[in-house]
């Protein structure tokens, strides 16, 4: 059985606090692009718990836009949105869903504290368990319509549209609903596709899902079931990875492994080449590991648990298995420590300015294991004619943190674009959908 070298526990109150763990030596930035810098391994006798307190936006507040654009609200008063996808006819689906029951996630002292640290960070409602419609009927930049189109779901995250079927990646199975354009209410009951890792741990709990662009296939994402194994694999069977499944027969295999928390599925428009975005494993310093985005290749492994970032190993994880590490493959582009990516899509509209044509927006949904934090902003990474990450990211949507005291506005995560091609984002401290635009 794997088994990881625990890291001691400390007073709850001071974790809850962030009164503990180590700072970061290195700047945010040093994390980002092909090559990031990684310094040695720097765990602590107790973890960095530097949580952002969630307070959602007081009247007349909202995040800053990138020179050039300017952003409002789309939709207001949602119940924690996640994802979105378009629907052909303009419509906006949103997931209103958080964490379901994981009653085997939080034992012993290190699980309670986390449990109530992601609490602080606005993680801790009731999931809504629906996806509500969103319909800006006049165009212009609001939505004036919102309909509940599917309900009493469990903890729903991916979706897709193929032909006239709508596919849901619950927590635990990806469910199939019949679809017709300019619906606002699905009342069919689902059909079971495929089931998906789940259980009483179910540690990370998202499944993002996208289909092939002729349909025939999907592709799910699971995360595994631990921070690196602690658990022992035999809990980690078809996780950390992303799976294919044959929405015909249900019949899924292993795409690739080795990923730890992959969320953000998105198809490269000039290389076709499927993406992710992967959150990377925590407790070994506030430097490390930064998350990344990377094509995802059929058959590749990417290192979880035993090395990341290529062949880097992890020295906690015993036994080691340098076979599997040889093989490791290493991740196109460093996303920042410990920022959480969630949230990826390419943009192929033609509303913002040209230099965001196949570029990759990300949503940042923010650090709980750095400090001083990072994330918590969307970003651009610009792609060149080949479809390859092409220079440093830029910000385009910030001021989700209030530094002064401390308090996290909003958290971004999913990332789609809308018919008239602005970008859309979910918001799930803030409950809102912001919308950017080019500005007036």
């Amino acid at each position: 059985m794997l088994r990881l070298t625990p890291l001691l526990i400390g007073t709850p109150l001071l974790l809850l606090i962030g009164g503990c763990g180590d700072t970061a030596r290195l700047p945010v930035d040093t994390g980002y692009g092909p090559q990031p810098q990684l310094p040695a391994p720097n765990p602590s006798l107790i973890p960095t718990v530097n949580i952002a307190k969630a307070v959602g936006w007081p009247p007349g507040r909202q995040p800053t836009a990138a020179a050039g654009l300017q952003v409002k609200a789309f939709a207001s008063g949602l119940d924690h949105p996640r994802t979105l996808l378009t629907l052909p006819n303009g419509d906006v689906l949103v997931a209103e869903t958080n964490a379901p029951a994981k009653p085997d996630d939080n034992r012993g002292v290190r699980g309670w504290v986390m449990k109530r640290a992601m609490a602080r960070a606005g993680a801790g409602v009731p999931s809504a368990n629906r996806i509500s419609l969103l319909r800006d009927g006049d165009g212009d930049g609001v939505a004036e319509i919102r309909t509940m189109l599917l309900e009493n779901l469990n903890s729903p995250f991916g979706m897709a549209l193929v032909g006239d079927q709508l596919y849901v990646a619950n927590t635990d199975a990806i469910v199939r609903f019949p679809y017709r354009e300019g619906d606002t209410r699905i009342d069919v009951p689902g059909v079971k596709v495929a089931d998906l890792p789940a259980g009483p741990l179910n540690h990370h709990w998202t499944k993002d899902l996208i289909a092939s662009r002729d349909g025939s296939r999907l592709y799910v994402t699971v995360g595994s079931n631990s921070n690196v194994a602690e658990h022992g694999m035999e809990v980690e069977e078809n996780r950390a990875a992303v799976l294919e499944v044959d929405p015909a027969s249900g019949a899924t295999r292993l795409f690739a492994s080795g990923l730890r928390n992959p969320n953000g599925l998105a198809w490269q428009p000039q290389s076709g080449a499927l993406w992710v975005v992967v959150n990377e494993r925590d407790e070994i310093g506030s430097d490390l590991v930064p998350d990344y985005m990377t094509s995802v290749k059929d058959g590749g492994f990417y290192g979880w648990p035993y090395s990341y970032y290529g062949q880097h190993v992890d020295e906690r994880v015993k036994p080691p298995r340098p076979d599997l590490v040889e093989k490791a493959l290493v991740p196109d582009y460093a996303l920042g420590a410990h920022t959480a990516s969630l949230g990826l899509t390419f943009y192929q509209g033609e509303l913002l300015p040209p230099r965001y044509r196949n570029g990759a927006f990300v949503g940042q949904h923010g650090s709980w294991n750095r400090k001083p934090r990072s994330g918590y902003k969307v970003i651009f990474v610009p792609f060149d004619g080949q479809g390859r990450p092409a220079g440093p990211p830029q910000d385009i949507l910030t001021g989700f943190i209030d530094e002064e005291k401390g308090e996290a506005h909003g958290r971004p995560v999913g990332v789609t674009v809308d018919k008239a091609g602005a970008l859309l984002v979910a918001d799930d401290v803030g409950n809102v959908v912001w919308r950017i635009a080019p500005a007036p």
